[in-house]
C-alpha cells in the first residue's frame, strides 16, 4: 500500500513449514578441528600471509612458532625439535625453498611430519615429493583444520 505522505506499507506472506529433520544414517558434518595445543611450526617468508596462518592455527587451538624462512626454521628445529608436532611451511622462498626443507627435515627428524602449500601452477605441485601433504592457497580455516588433523596424529 502507498500513500502521498504516509508514506509505504509492505506485507509479505511467507509459507510456513517445518524444520527439516537429520537422518541419523547421514554422515557428521566435518568442521573445524580442536588443535589441542599440538605445536605448528609456520615457515613463511610472507608477512601477511603468515599473520593469517598463525591467527588461524592459534583460533585452532594450535601453538605456533613462525619462522620467516628455511634457515630461521632449522635453527628452531635444530634448537629443540621435539617441541613440534607438525611443520606447515610455503614452498616458494628465497634461498632455500618449501621442498628442500620438507627434505631436510624428513632426512633429520623423519617422525616430524611436513604440510607444504603453495599458491603456484600445477608444475611446481608435481615437484612436491610423494609423503608430503599439499595444501594449495588460497586456503580456508577449514581446510587447514583438515589438512593438519589428517596429518598431526
Amino acid at each position: 500500500e502507498s500513500s502521498p505522505g504516509p508514506g509505504a506499507t509492505y506485507t509479505l506472506y511467507l509459507p510456513q513449514v517445518d524444520p527439516p529433520t537429520v537422518q541419523a544414517t547421514e554422515p557428521p558434518v566435518e568442521g573445524v578441528a580442536d588443535g589441542l595445543g599440538a605445536c605448528v611450526l609456520v615457515v613463511e617468508d610472507n608477512i601477511e600471509v603468515g599473520t593469517f596462518s598463525t591467527q588461524s592455527l592459534a583460533e585452532l587451538g594450535y601453538v605456533t612458532v613462525w619462522a620467516a624462512n628455511a634457515q630461521d626454521a632449522l635453527a628452531e628445529l635444530a634448537h629443540d625439535a621435539a617441541s613440534f608436532d607438525v611443520v606447515f611451511s610455503d614452498v616458494v622462498m628465497p634461498g632455500m625453498n618449501g621442498v628442500a626443507l620438507a627434505k631436510t627435515i624428513r632426512r633429520d627428524y623423519p617422525d616430524l611430519p611436513v604440510v607444504l602449500t603453495s599458491g603456484y601452477s600445477s608444475v611446481l605441485v608435481e615437484s612436491v615429493p610423494d609423503g608430503f601433504e599439499l595444501l594449495h592457497k588460497p586456503y580456508s580455516v577449514e581446510q587447514l583444520s583438515r589438512v593438519l588433523r589428517k596429518t598431526v596424529r
